[in-house]
C-alpha cells in the first residue's frame, strides 16, 4: 500500500464534497495520506467554496463543463464522480482513457446509451487493471452483506417475491434566479430534471432495487408500472412510481417511491421466500440454524467503506470493478421509468440487447455535450402523461 494517494473530484456540491470526506477518512483508515491534486464543478462558487475548506490552491480549482478534461490531465490517481448523473457516462470515459482509478457515484446514466456506455468503459478499464468502485453502498455494508451470505445459504429458502420502497421528501428545490440562462438553471435544480436526475426512481430508488438485484443474483425480465405528479412545482418529474418488476421463474418484485413532503416516510427492501423472509439489511425469519461467517469491515460506515475497499483493491492486484454490476441495475430503474413515462410493458432486452426495440436507442433530448456547447434549452417543466382520457 503507498504511503500517499493522489485524488481528484469532479462535481463539488454536496454528494462531491461527502465523496470526498469519505475518500479522506478511507485514506485515514488504510495509514495512506491523501492528497487533493484538483477539484472541479460547473460553477466557481462550489469549487471554490470547497477549495478553501481544504486549502486547495486556485491553479487547481477547475470550473466549466469542459473542467473534467484539465483534471484527467492531473498526476492525480482517483477520481471522483458526483456531479448530475447524465455527465457520469463522458467523464467515466474520460478517467479511463486517462488511466484513473474511479468512484462512481449512482446513478451513472439517464438513459439506455449512457448505460451501455458504463458498461464498455468498465470494459476498457478491467483491459487496464483499474479500480472502479460505484456509490452503492449496501453492498459494503455488515448487515446487507450478511443477510445476502444467509440468503445464499438458504436460511430463508429461493426468494418469491418482495417490496423495495423509497418513500420520502423532495431533497430540495433550487428556485431560477433572475437572468439565469436555461442551462444554468436546469444544472443548479438538476434533482428535479429528469434529463439530469433520470428522475428520483433512478437517482435515489436505485439504492434499493439494486439491494433486490443483489440478493436474487440477476436484473428483472420486465418492468409493468404507472406513476404521476400532484405536488412537485419545479422541474419535469413524477412525485410517485409504482412498478411490478418482474424476474422470471414467477418472482415479482413490487418497487415503490414517492417524493412528497409531509407525508409518511418509508425506505428499505423486505423479501420473501419460501421458507422464511427478511429485511434487506435487518432481521432475517427463518426456522432454519444457519451460520455464516462473521462479516469483519473496516468500519461501519458503509459510505466510507466503499472508498477503503475503492483503493484496497486498487493496489492489492485485484481491482474492483462495479461497472457492468451498476450499469444493469441503472437500466432496470430506467426500464421502470420508462413504463411509467410510457404507459407500456418494457423489457430489459429492450434496453441492453435488442437493438430492434424502439426504446434501444432513446435518449433525452437534451445531454452532456449541450451543456458544455451552451446550447441548452429548457424542457416544459410539466411531467410525461401516457395513455388517453
Amino acid at each position: 500500500m503507498p504511503a500517499k494517494v493522489k485524488v481528484a473530484l469532479i462535481g463539488c456540491g454536496g454528494r462531491g464534497s461527502g465523496a470526498l470526506a469519505q475518500f479522506i477518512a478511507a485514506c485515514k483508515l488504510l495509514a495512506i495520506e491523501p492528497e487533493i491534486v484538483a477539484l472541479a464543478d460547473a460553477f466557481a462558487d462550489r469549487v471554490q467554496k470547497l477549495g478553501q475548506s481544504y486549502q486547495v490552491p486556485s491553479s487547481r480549482l477547475f470550473t466549466g463543463y469542459d473542467a473534467y478534461q484539465k483534471v484527467m490531465a492531473t498526476d492525480c490517481t482517483f477520481v471522483l464522480m458526483a456531479t448530475p448523473p447524465a455527465f457520469r457516462p463522458i467523464h467515466f470515459a474520460s478517467a479511463v482513457e486517462a488511466g484513473k482509478h474511479c468512484f462512481i457515484e449512482k446513478p451513472v446514466a439517464v438513459d439506455p446509451l449512457g448505460a451501455r456506455a458504463i458498461i464498455a468503459t468498465g470494459e476498457k478499464a478491467r483491459t487496464k487493471g483499474l479500480a472502479v468502485v460505484a456509490g452503492t453502498q449496501r453492498r459494503h455494508d455488515a448487515s446487507y452483506i450478511k443477510n445476502k451470505a444467509l440468503i445464499d445459504a438458504g436460511a430463508i429458502g429461493a426468494i418469491r417475491g418482495g417490496v423495495v420502497q423509497w418513500n420520502g421528501t423532495v431533497p430540495w428545490v433550487r428556485r431560477r434566479a433572475a437572468g439565469e440562462s436555461d442551462g444554468v438553471y436546469m444544472n443548479r435544480n438538476w434533482v428535479n430534471f429528469a434529463e439530469l436526475s433520470g428522475d428520483h426512481i433512478v437517482e435515489q430508488h436505485i439504492h434499493n432495487v439494486d439491494v433486490a438485484i443483489w440478493f436474487l443474483g440477476r436484473p428483472p425480465v420486465s418492468a409493468l408500472g404507472f406513476g404521476g405528479r400532484a405536488r412537485r412545482d419545479s422541474g419535469n418529474m413524477y412525485d410517485f412510481f409504482s412498478v411490478d418488476y418482474d424476474f422470471g421463474d414467477a418472482v415479482h418484485i413490487h418497487s415503490q417511491c414517492r417524493q412528497i413532503t409531509d407525508t409518511a416516510s418509508r425506505v428499505g427492501e423486505f423479501f420473501t421466500g419460501a421458507e422464511g423472509s427478511c429485511y434487506g439489511g435487518g432481521k432475517v425469519f427463518s426456522k432454519k440454524d444457519i451460520k455464516v461467517p462473521d462479516i469483519k469491515l473496516d468500519t461501519g460506515d458503509a459510505m466510507v467503506q466503499e472508498h477503503v475497499d475503492l483503493i484496497r483493491s486498487a493496489f492489492n492486484g485485484k481491482p474492483l470493478n462495479d461497472a457492468r454490476q451498476i450499469a444493469e441495475t441503472n437500466l432496470a430503474v430506467i426500464m421502470g421509468r420508462m413504463s411509467a413515462y410510457t404507459g407500456e410493458l418494457v423489457r430489459f432486452a429492450d434496453l441492453l440487447t435488442n437493438d430492434k426495440s424502439p426504446h434501444y436507442n432513446f435518449q433525452f433530448a437534451i445531454g452532456p455535450k449541450d451543456f458544455e456547447a451552451g446550447n441548452v434549452k429548457l424542457p416544459a417543466e410539466v411531467p410525461p402523461i401516457p395513455g388517453k382520457a
